[in-house]
């Protein structure tokens, strides 16, 4: 590991412990995803080999009952003193490259966070008088052997329907489920390691783009510079308004749908929406809603589209940067002109660490040009 970063890998079925020396000795690099929608995975690439008589009939690191599908990982990263869990998860794939060479062989476990356990088994369930939020608290719970703590945001739209009316049904897994549910609201339902080792907070509530602003990312500022590689990306197709009718399912009446504006917190000056000469019209076809309902599902539409308006790709050198990249928050950039330049939201981080180097890769992204600030924390 580069000076200052140290590397902590826990490992076993579902109380992991720290793993042994020669666990540790073997491991050749490591890369964590982090996104912020999807959920996390993680690749861990060891090095194997024979050393002896024992080893001749297989790899002693494939004999090795800790490396097995299912098993639980918990990444724990100290940078500069502080430590972070980077991912706490479960191997899903195991993948061995032969090679020649002493030692040049590979063993690939790679794996998601928590909440790929709540994918893997399908159901068909009813949830008679229950709301979004109710209904996905109850399946949070299903996991708390796996430290899962709910941190639910209610909507401000409440439907709780009585039998008479309909009954809420779930096909399909938990997880695809609650994400149903959140979609409604233009919410969304992720796990993210902690606050404390062993365990996961499951959050279900809208998108959260915290007040903190990080480090900027800087680009050919000569000894200031921080980032190794920077793509900007400006997709003129991707905002969009809304417009269509509904039949309110209340009341029977035929209600208009229409919106022209986002929610989201305004990173740019031209935001795509209010700048462009041309803008997309989505038509609003969704039925079996009240006209809140239909009018907070056009509003989710709208504020999705202008979230990948302008994209931002690079590589940064964790070491020069001087801290991690955390994903849901805002972080200034400086140094690629006033159009590009200022504040985006962090969508992506992808920490790849090996001997001697630490990498992020990330995507920011914004809903325009412009900057709407001078100045950026450095």
């Amino acid at each position: 590991m580069p000076k200052g970063i140290n590397l902590t890998l826990k490992i076993g079925s579902n109380n992991p412990q720290p793993a042994s020396r020669e666990l540790m000795e073997a491991i050749d690099s490591v890369e964590v995803t982090h996104n912020d929608r999807e959920r996390s995975g993680f690749q861990i690439v060891f090095a194997v080999g024979r050393s002896g008589a024992k080893d001749q009939k297989d790899y002693k690191l494939l004999r090795n009952t800790l490396l097995k599908p299912f098993n639980r990982v918990i990444l724990i990263v100290s940078f500069n003193a502080k430590p972070k869990i980077l991912l706490d998860g479960i191997i899903t794939n195991q993948q061995l490259a032969a090679s020649n060479e002493p030692r040049g062989s590979k063993l690939t476990v790679t794996g998601e966070d928590i909440s790929v356990m709540m994918d893997l088994d399908e159901e068909s369930t009813e949830h008679p008088q229950q709301d979004e939020a109710t209904i996905s608290r109850m399946l949070i719970s299903k996991y708390s052997k796996y430290g899962m703590i709910p941190q639910i945001i209610k909507p401000s739209l409440k439907d709780r329907p009585n039998k008479n009316e309909r009954i809420p049904v779930q096909q399909g897994t938990d997880l695809g489920y609650i994400k149903q549910l959140a979609e409604r609201f233009a919410f969304v339902f992720y796990v993210e390691p902690g606050p404390v080792s062993g365990k996961n907070t499951a959050y279900w509530g809208p998108p959260r783009q915290g007040t903190r602003i990080q480090r900027a990312l800087t680009v050919n500022m000569g000894s200031f510079t921080n980032v190794d590689s920077l793509n900007f990306q400006n997709n003129a197709l991707a905002a969009t308004t809304v417009a269509g009718k509904i039949q309110d399912r209340k009341n029977n009446r035929i209600q208009k749908v229409q919106d022209k504006t986002s929610d989201r917190p305004s990173l740019t000056s031209k935001s795509a929406l209010k700048s462009q000469t041309k803008v997309r019209v989505t038509q609003f076809r969704e039925t079996g809603r009240s006209s809140l309902q239909a009018n907070s599902r056009a509003q989710a539409m709208i504020d999705r589209s202008v979230d990948d308006v302008v994209t931002v790709t690079g590589e940064l050198d964790s070491i020069r940067y001087g801290e991690l990249l955390e994903i849901r928050e805002k972080v200034g950039l400086r140094g690629a002109g006033y159009s590009y330049d200022g504040l985006y939201y962090v969508k992506s981080v992808t920490h790849k660490i090996s001997k001697g180097e630490y990498k992020q890769s990330f995507t920011v992204t914004r809903e325009g040009t412009e900057t709407t600030v001078q100045r950026v924390s450095v």
